[in-house]
């Protein structure tokens, strides 16, 4: 299975704040231009670790294995098929608990359901931890009842929730979305999820997903498997 992604022209903006992921206004300019625009060039976003920001687009291939005892094990590999993380969780649990781990079987971060609350929250937690003081990030959905898939990402320091850091918003029966800056236009990685008779016969889902310059991807990758736990509950 192929997906090819087709590159938008890089939008400048005026500055970039990387301590509390805020954009100032565009020209006036810019801001009546229907294309979304990439993070600004030199301005890294990063959640997990600065050595997750590459400073060119990064194509990655997530695979999961739906037909398995070990519910939530995923594969993520480079556009040259090396192995860059894994996931891993258990089927059997109080809560779902998945861990990201890096090549190396070192963990990156545990994502973990927050159980008895409406919006379906995640929370991600530094390394194999679940300390509220190794807390990163938060997801949610939106809003409860969704047509199609929106969900809100809150950075550990964004304890009021005014406002998100990060939106994800996708399209369930095409299965993709696009994962963006706040509530900006400003996208940081694309994903496309695509249903083949071989991903069937295999057992496997296949997620295409680009992530744009000075992003960082293991934060991208947990955000695709959180959004995948989610909309798999939809199945059900």
């Amino acid at each position: 299975m192929l997906i090819t992604f087709h590159q938008r022209v890089i939008y400048p903006f005026d500055q970039f704040f990387l301590g509390s992921f805020k954009l100032k206004k565009a020209p006036f300019s810019l801001a009546l231009m229907a294309e979304p625009s990439y993070v600004p060039t030199g301005n890294p976003v990063a959640v997990i670790s600065p050595q997750f920001c590459a400073p060119y687009p990064v194509d990655l291939t997530i695979v999961r294995k739906v037909m398995t005892l070990s519910d939530g094990n995923f594969a993520v590999t480079d556009v040259n098929g090396n192995i860059m993380f894994k996931v891993k969780g258990k089927l059997l649990s109080i809560r779902d608990r998945r861990v990201l781990l890096d090549a190396s079987d070192r963990p990156v971060v545990s994502l973990q359901q927050k159980i008895l609350t409406a919006h379906r929250r995640w929370q991600v937690f530094r390394g194999d931890s679940s300390d509220s003081q190794d807390l990163l990030f938060s997801v949610k959905k939106s809003s409860i009842l969704q047509f199609k898939t929106e969900l809100d990402i809150f950075l550990a320091t964004n304890t009021k929730e005014d406002a998100c850091d990060f939106k994800v918003k996708g399209s369930w029966l095409e299965r993709s979305c696009v994962i963006y800056l706040g509530d900006s236009s400003t996208i940081v990685a694309q994903m496309h999820k695509k249903h083949t008779a071989q991903s069937i016969v295999l057992g496997k889902d296949t997620f295409t997903v680009t992530v744009y310059p000075h992003v960082d991807y293991a934060f991208i990758v947990a955000l695709v498997v959180i959004l995948d736990e989610i909309n798999e509950d939809r199945d059900d």
